[in-house]
């Protein structure tokens, strides 16, 4: 990984996470991000997911799901722990973290609040608000069995290492369009989870 991300050495890491609140302490604010399926046209629903960065002491990790196979959206797709917000979720905050403790069990009082990613949105009608935040150990998760299949940790520097993120095309109606992709120990991470680590990357580096 680019030296500019991730000092070299066994805690590089450590530096990585102090990056992180320092680019988020910044305020930098970034334009939205758009999937190229995206329709003009179509009515977004307001969505929000929590990229939870799990600090363990063997190094960062992301906690990432696998969705159930017969869910309307996105079915048995790699995920961040996230959904549609409600009338009473009073941020995108507040609708990250009842997602993820609904989902996974990640209890709101272990996420430190880093920050937002720009909005991104899909193809498929969501706006969605990326809400990145540390998470502190031990996890005692209790998994939603209707929404998520599985979950499990890919090294946090894997996901930001510009050499793991793949660029594919796929034909949809006749019209090609082009999504980002990390397969990591047979997972298939793409789409939007994909793209969003594709910009905290970038928002990392400045770019």
């Amino acid at each position: 990984m680019p030296e500019s991300l991730v000092s070299a050495g066994p805690n590089s890491s450590g530096g990585l996470l102090s990056l992180m609140r320092r680019r988020f302490s910044e305020g930098f604010v970034a334009p939205p991000v758009n999937e190229s399926s995206i329709d003009g046209d179509t009515e977004l629903v307001a969505a929000a997911v929590l990229v939870p960065v799990i600090v363990r002491e063997t190094g960062a990790t992301m906690l990432l799901t696998q969705r159930t196979v017969h869910l309307r959206d996105h079915a048995g797709q790699v995920s961040f722990p996230g959904g549609r917000s409600e009338a009473s979720d009073s941020s995108p905050e507040a609708t990250a973290l009842r997602e993820a403790e609904e989902e996974v069990g990640i209890a709101p009082s272990q996420v430190e609040i880093l920050g937002r990613l720009p909005e991104y949105r899909t193809g498929t009608g969501f706006v969605i608000t990326p809400v990145v935040g540390l998470v502190t150990p031990p996890l005692n998760l209790k998994l939603d069995d209707f929404e998520v299949a599985e979950v499990f940790e890919p090294p946090l520097e894997f996901l930001l290492d510009s050499a793991n993120h793949q660029r594919h095309s796929i034909e949809v109606r006749g019209v090609m369009h082009e999504y980002w992709a990390m397969p990591w120990h047979g997972y298939y991470i793409w789409g939007a989870t994909a793209g969003m680590l594709v910009t905290l990357h970038r928002f990392l580096r400045k770019l």
